[in-house]
């Protein structure tokens, strides 16, 4: 297993080691100690989800308040996806920056991102399924979404005709997400994630 990190603090690629013969294969697709090495505290497993969805379905940029945010540990079980990471904490060097890793059934890579940092994905085939561990149970009153297509975001989603859920296509921009007072600050989220850090 191999974990490099994106250009978006708190956010890592992990690429696993397949283990294949003719019967099949064998791999760790989640290692919370090899994780815990790079992120610096391990992930608290709160939920695990599940998600399907068509060729072209785009869905996010969803992001949780801070404290405690969700962190999320993303791999790809079956099909294809650009799944996405958006650094919305306000005050960030990188605010408004994104980045994308293909996820699929053939490199098996994953994707974990820490408090604070909005995610989302775009189904590069059908029946594209997502398993993501996080570290919060959902909660919708601190949950939160940043339109997906907002034009000063500029995320390259690869596909021309994006299929958005009803709240997706109704969220704000991120302009009117920042005024609103919704999107996390940086140096909370830095203190948040050093708590866990230090936390026995």
């Amino acid at each position: 297993m191999k974990i490099r990190p994106l250009s978006i603090e708190g956010a890592w690629e992990v690429t696993t080691q397949q283990h294949g013969d003719p019967r099949g294969l064998f791999l760790e697709w989640y290692r919370f100690d090899r994780l815990a090495e790079v992120v610096g505290h391990p992930l608290r497993l709160a939920q695990g989800n599940l998600s399907v969805s068509a060729c072209d379905v785009v869905r996010g940029i969803h992001f949780a308040d801070v404290p405690p945010g969700q962190a999320k540990y993303v791999t790809c079980v079956r099909g294809a996806v650009l799944d996405v990471v958006v650094d919305l904490r306000v005050g960030s060097p990188t605010f408004g920056r994104w980045e994308g890793v293909r996820l699929d059934d053939v490199q098996r890579r994953a994707v974990y991102l820490a408090e604070g940092l909005g995610h989302g994905f775009c189904a590069l085939t059908d029946d594209a399924t997502l398993s993501y561990l996080c570290s919060t149970t959902y909660n919708p009153s601190a949950e939160h979404a940043v339109h997906p297509l907002d034009e000063e975001l500029g995320i390259e989603w690869p596909t021309g005709s994006p299929q958005l859920s009803a709240r997706d296509a109704a969220a704000p921009s991120l302009a009117q997400a920042r005024a609103a007072g919704l999107l996390p600050e940086y140096a909370r989220c830095q203190e948040y994630v050093s708590g866990l850090r230090a936390a026995p």
